[in-house]
This record gives C-alpha cells, sequence and structure tokens, in this order.
C-alpha cells in the first residue's frame, strides 16, 4: 500500500492523531522481519550493530563501527547492501588511496583540447568505507562535502549525489598499527559510532557451524528505495514531547558545562558535543522508537541510543587519559546525574 503525504500526522499531539501513526507505524514496518532473515543467513548476533544500521538508513545518518579485525563488520554492511535495492560500492582505504580516487577526477583529452568529467565510487546510494581510518587526512577530507551536503565538487562543477545516500564505514581501533586518527570535523559527521564486541559463547558455536563448512546463502533484496522514503518520512512524525527535547539539550549541554549541570567530569572534558549531537540524539531516538514500533519517543530511547551518539564527540583531557577514563565513562556518570523527565 503506497504512502501518500495526507496519511503522515504532521503534529502527533491528540489521541486521534496517535492511533493513526501506530497504524503508520505497523504498515511501514512489515519489511524488518523479511530483511531481518536476509541479514541473518550470514550474520550471527551482533544485534546491537544491525540496529544501529538500520537507524542509520531509516534517518540518512551515517554509521561509524569501530571493532578488532574479524567481527563482521564489513560483511554486515555488505549483506545489508545486498538486502535493498540500491547502488553499491565498496572503497578499500589504504595509505595510498588519493581523493580522485574516491570523489573523481577531470581528465584532459589532447584531441579537443577539453576536460571531461570522471566520477568516482562516492556517487552511490550506500558507501562503505572499509578501515577508513588507514588512509590519511587528505583522503577524509574528501568526505567532507559528501558526508554534510550529500554532493560533491569536481574541478569548478558540483555534482548532487543520489538518494538516499549513506556512509557505513569501519575502523580498527587506533592503537592498530598502520591506522591514522580520523579528523574531529569528520568523526563528528557520523551519526553515530558503534563500538563492537566479541560474540558469546553460544554466537561463536553459531558462527563456527555456519561459516566453517562453506559459503552461506547470499542474501535476496528484499527491501525497495521507495519503502526506505517512506520509512523516512514516518520517523520524522514520531511525537517527542517537549520534556524529551529539554532532556536531550539538558544531556548535550551538561558535556559542555558539567559544573553548571552538577556533573563531575569537568576535569575529564576537553570539549563537550557540538549541536550535531542534539539533532542526531532526536532523530536517533525517533528512529530506534520507530523500529520499536511506537508512535513516541521515551526516555529509554535516549539512554540506549545516547552512547553511540555521544562517544566520538566528547573530547577528554589529559587527565582522563591518565586515569584511564575513555569517553564511555563520562557517558554513563552523564546520564546518572541528568534528571530524567
Amino acid at each position: 500500500m503506497a504512502l501518500i503525504e495526507s496519511d503522515l500526522p504532521h503534529t502527533a499531539t491528540t489521541g486521534e492523531d496517535l492511533v493513526a501513526l501506530q497504524e503508520t507505524i505497523r504498515r511501514e514496518t512489515e519489511f524488518l522481519p523479511a530483511l531481518m532473515g536476509e541479514l541473518r543467513k550470514r550474520i550471527v548476533g551482533q544485534g546491537a550493530m544491525i540496529e544501529r544500521l538500520l537507524i542509520g538508513l531509516v534517518t540518512g545518518g551515517h554509521v561509524l563501527l569501530e571493532g578488532v579485525p574479524g567481527l563482521a563488520k564489513t560483511m554486515t554492511i555488505k549483506t545489508l547492501a545486498e538486502a535493498i535495492r540500491l547502488s553499491f560500492q565498496r572503497v578499500q582505504f589504504t595509505p595510498d588511496l588519493l581523493p580522485a580516487d574516491l570523489i573523481g577526477t577531470l581528465i584532459y583529452n589532447q584531441k579537443d583540447g577539453a576536460f571531461t568529467q570522471k566520477k568516482g565510487p562516492i556517487f552511490a546510494n550506500l558507501i562503505l568505507a572499509d578501515e577508513i581510518n588507514r588512509a590519511p587526512a587528505k583522503v577524509q577530507s574528501a568526505l567532507l562535502e559528501a558526508m554534510q551536503e550529500r554532493q560533491v565538487t569536481i574541478g569548478e562543477a558540483t555534482h548532487p549525489l543520489p538518494s538516499p545516500f549513506m556512509v557505513m564505514a569501519t575502523e580498527n581501533p587506533i592503537e592498530q598499527e598502520g591506522t591514522y586518527p580520523l579528523p574531529e570535523a569528520q568523526v563528528d559527521r557520523f551519526m553515530l559510532k558503534v563500538l563492537i564486541n566479541y560474540p558469546s559463547r553460544d554466537e561463536e558455536r553459531r558462527i563456527l557451524d555456519l561459516m566453517a563448512v562453506g559459503e552461506p546463502p547470499a542474501p535476496q533484496p528484499v527491501l525497495a528505495p521507495e519503502q526506505i522514503a517512506r520509512a523516512r518520512r514516518v520517523v520524522d512524525t514520531i511525537y517527542m514531547d517537549d520534556k524529551i527535547k529539554n532532556y536531550i539539550v539538558s544531556l548535550v549541554m551538561a558535556t559542555r558545562d558539567p559544573e553548571a549541570a552538577g556533573v563531575p567530569i569537568g576535569s575529564y572534558l576537553q570539549y563537550g558535543a557540538s549541536p550535531r549531537a542534539t539533532i542526531y540524539l532526536a532523530r536517533a531516538a525517533r528512529a530506534h522508537a520507530f523500529l520499536n514500533r511506537r508512535g513516541h519517543v521515551i526516555p529509554d530511547d535516549i539512554k540506549l541510543i545516547g552512547p553511540d551518539v555521544l562517544r566520538h564527540r566528547l573530547i577528554i583531557s589529559y587527565e582522563a587519559e591518565a586515569e584511564g577514563k575513555t569517553s564511555d565513562d563520562l557517558i554513563k556518570i552523564l546520564f546518572d546525574h541528568v534528571e530524567v523527565p
């Protein structure tokens, strides 16, 4: 059933609006079981990672996955791309990669003395930036315009990127040899940074049964671009009470002035979260409610998605590093002290 503009309540404030929104959400999340079924053909466990990728998909936010090699980061992204009827490009980031290898370049034609444009792999709906922190800063900077403005400039011409457009990147921890820390301007453009952990014992055994006897079956495309577009429009209508909005603002402001907010992390923070954190917390919380088939945001949506939105936006101080404190440690303290509505 096609979803048209009049089907969506612009502001779900009355009981009738919420009932109508709930029915719309039920209809527009019908693709989830089929999509999860295709992903489970290859992926064991990693439910949080899959959920975060889906949040990025239904909001248009970019997602950064960090973990040691072998935790199915690349396979999960490739499997998700294969289950969606969208164009997909994988770019393997290496120390010798050039910006032109990513966005494209101008090629001189000696016969007519003119330049022609050759577009790079960035011109796709879904981009897998594999091991993104293995390329130097000049390549990372080439992504800034694409990730923020959904466009690329080659020479004097600016080209819009296809819609939807989403960057899904993987990286190994910066302590690994041969990697570069990502520029803060680029890190801030990722809606979510997800830390990937080792599987449990039971999951490890299932991985052994699935992957050690040959290639698992390939996923089939079950999600169309128009379904993604409709889902994004529905996510934008998820109801968020003013108390929840104020809670988001209080959390972000407390990272900038912890002392005024009564949060004892001031000596451990060098810089707090940017305004993108406020925007992405709201959008990700709405998407989390949508995936859980709810028409309204609750504080638990903020608490569950908050660490993935904030961890790469808090710059910790030398004192925190000396005491072994991480941004996740500070986020836990933050949520413990900011009053929940």
